[in-house]
């Protein structure tokens, strides 16, 4: 493929190819070629996937959910099997079609050009917007080492530099973004599994408090928990996302997508498990900083909340990395297929330039009106319909296994029941996830869907005024 990033339909398949793994073109890895474009091998691409599902939400996770007693870490569980589930679906779909852009090429695959506009959209909005309201909750972790929290200006310019010194690695090319990405998911989970691990070794049951402390049924107190819980895992589709430059795609899509779910689930449920054994109750729930108490009662001293702050600003960095590259990813390959503007299709060293400049662009811009506003109002909804625009892919891919499927393209019987229970995992888990987003952020979100169909139709009608040139032309 040259820098102009067409690609070919894709084809059916020829009739020696099984059913399962048709015919699609692989698209080529980068616009143009260098010592600074690289495809990502299964550890950057698992890093991708367990850097941008961990962010800096794990450092709080605990208190959050303390209030409902340790039934919580069962919505912990049932929540893992769903997104390993989902994860088990991107793996399939994406052994279809390697190409970049995950759900969105699975969706258009399906049901048109329409359906995989809404997941690009959707999908699109998450990423820049979530970029934003990482910066500004990494400025917090950044006070702890250096005051920078106390100016309304300073604190901006502090969250600038958080978004764009991620954004120049994505400039500097695929190589610098897999490197990045791989130390900071090595650095933040150090930290973490010093906590998981170490803190079951200091482990008192006592410490636990109730199992029910909530005051709802089993089943209520699951649910509520849930709730809070169901956003930790948003990220599963990160090496789908960039299929198009992960090295034997087919394979190891699947492969790091299922292993780093695995892992940022272990880690959730063993963190959080171990502050739950490790801080009291009554102090938990009140607390503001429950990895850094944890780390103060299993070592003594104070420098907990410093050796955290740094863990978390580490994690967040990382995450802006990689969700950078996401969003740049997924408006590379809707424009390729003309739903997003042409010039989304610019790449340079492997990275598509042009969406990481819009990227850093309006995330800087909403961080400022956030800081001129003087009230975070306006950006906790924003923040808020990012929860619901999230999920709108994740049922969109669901919905396209479900569509291959029942299409029958699958011969082998034991597979088709396996991955049909599977689907039906996921496609549950992505609806529960919009469930638990909220009424105020549905009816928000949805608003955000209708105004990315405006932009749909001005781009169709461009796209078929195209075409219809090139067929009247001599």
């Amino acid at each position: 493929m040259h820098s102009t990033g067409t690609v070919p339909q894709s084809a059916p398949a020829p009739a020696e190819t099984p059913a399962e793994t048709p015919a699609v073109p692989v698209e080529a890895p980068h616009g143009d070629t260098g010592r600074h474009a690289r495809r990502f091998g299964l550890p950057v691409a698992t890093a991708l996937v367990m850097g941008n599902i961990i962010g800096g939400g794990i450092f709080l996770l605990p208190a959050s959910i303390a209030p409902f007693g340790t039934v919580s870490l069962v919505a912990f569980v049932v929540l893992t099997v769903g997104a390993i589930a989902l994860a088990l679906v991107f793996g399939r779909l994406a052994a279809r079609d390697p190409r970049t852009g995950g759900p969105y090429v699975y969706a258009r695959e399906a049901f048109g050009d329409f359906a995989g506009f809404l997941a690009a959209w959707s999908y699109w909005i998450t990423t820049w917007v979530s970029n934003a309201a990482l910066a500004v909750a990494a400025v917090g972790y950044l006070d702890v080492l250096i005051p920078v929290d106390g100016h309304r200006w300073t604190a901006c310019l502090a969250a600038l530099t958080l978004q764009w010194l991620p954004a120049l690695a994505n400039f500097a090319g695929t190589r610098y973004v897999g490197a990045v990405q791989l130390v900071s998911t090595v650095l933040k989970f150090v930290p973490l599994l010093l906590v998981a691990v170490g803190g079951l070794f200091f482990f008192d049951p006592d410490r636990l408090g109730p199992f029910n402390a909530g005051g709802h049924s089993a089943v209520g107190a699951v649910s509520a928990s849930a709730a809070l819980l169901l956003f930790s895992y948003l990220g599963v589709e990160s090496a789908a996302v960039s299929a198009g430059e992960v090295k034997d795609a087919r394979r190891n899509v699947g492969r790091a997508t299922v292993i780093g779910t695995s892992a940022a689930a272990l880690v959730y449920l063993l963190g959080t498990l171990s502050v739950f054994g490790t801080v009291a109750h009554d102090r938990l729930v009140t607390s503001t900083a429950p990895f850094s108490d944890a780390v103060n009662t299993m070592f003594g001293g104070s420098w907990g909340g410093t050796a955290v702050a740094l863990a978390a600003l580490v994690s967040m960095t990382g995450c802006l990395n990689g969700w950078t590259l996401l969003s740049a990813q997924t408006s590379y390959a809707a424009a390729r297929d003309g739903l997003f503007p042409s010039a989304f299709t610019r790449r340079r060293r492997g990275v598509p330039t042009v969406g990481v400049g819009v990227t850093v662009v309006l995330a800087s811009l909403l961080t400022t009106y956030n800081y001129l506003s003087g009230s975070g109002k306006v950006f906790e909804i924003l923040v808020l319909v990012t929860t619901f625009t999230a999920t709108v892919p994740y049922l969109l891919a669901a919905a396209a296994q479900i569509f291959h499927l029942v299409r029958g393209e699958e011969v082998d019987r034991t597979r088709l029941v396996r991955d049909s229970v599977v689907t039906a995992v996921a496609a549950a888990f992505s609806v529960w996830l919009m469930a638990g987003a909220g009424y105020a952020a549905v009816y928000q979100g949805v608003l955000f869907l209708f105004a990315g169909i405006l932009v749909y139709a001005v781009m169709a009608a461009r796209r078929q005024r195209t075409r219809s040139s090139a067929v009247v032309a001599p």
